[in-house]
């Protein structure tokens, strides 16, 4: 059986190297805009530029909602039991488990799949608040819930 503290460390390993990449991205682009000396090349120079700073401001908003992301996984209690699902929950169901935190993809352990899947996500919000034995329908399928952890 998978452990609620290795989807949890997936998830977290997941984000942090999300954040990483962005980090070293926004460097890159900065010490591209530090290089870009004035030349006589104008408009061209211009354009330059502006694109550089274009692709700067895209990734502060890709790092602003990774951060966001972090602090969400930031307060996912593992330790925490409940009968009902909300974050931090581990849904095992008739079709897939899923692991309710933030959306990081498939986890695979000793054959075991769950998808770590926000509680935003369309099947997030579907089993937000169910529990064991309860059913919902997912793109025209009925699925049951058999645990919640």
């Amino acid at each position: 059986m998978v452990k609620k503290e290795d989807l949890l460390e997936f998830c977290r390993n997941f984000i942090n190297n999300r954040v990483s990449r962005i980090q070293s991205n926004i460097t890159g682009v900065q010490d591209s805009l530090a290089s870009e000396t004035k030349s006589s090349a104008g408009d061209k120079h211009e354009t330059g530029r502006a694109m550089l700073q274009l692709e700067r401001e895209k990734l502060g908003a890709q790092l602003l909602e990774a951060e966001k992301m972090q602090q969400l996984l930031s307060k996912v209690n593992i330790a925490k039991s409940t009968t009902l699902v909300g974050l931090g929950s581990v849904v095992y169901t008739e079709k897939s488990n899923y692991f309710i935190a933030i959306s990081a993809g498939e986890f695979v352990q000793n054959k075991n799949k769950f998808y770590c899947i926000s509680a935003n996500t369309p099947i997030g919000k579907l089993l937000l608040g169910k529990s064991a034995t309860d059913s919902f329908v997912f793109n025209g399928t009925t699925i049951k819930i058999i645990k919640v952890l």
